[in-house]
């Protein structure tokens, strides 16, 4: 019975180690882009501070 048991363990761990990779895929892409609104927000707060020399 364990022999049975075995192949559909792997395969349900196999399947949600994919399912994993593909969500954490999403969420990096995610993060890369709050990072870079954040760095272009930090770049707009720098260019509006900088004295004008008119």
């Amino acid at each position: 019975m364990t022999r049975q048991i075995a192949p559909r363990i792997l395969a349900l761990l196999a399947a949600t180690a994919v399912a994993s990779m593909l969500t954490a895929c999403n969420t990096v892409e995610g993060a890369g882009k709050d990072v870079k609104a954040t760095g272009q927000a930090v770049e707009n707060a720098a260019d509006k501070a900088k004295p004008s020399h008119n």
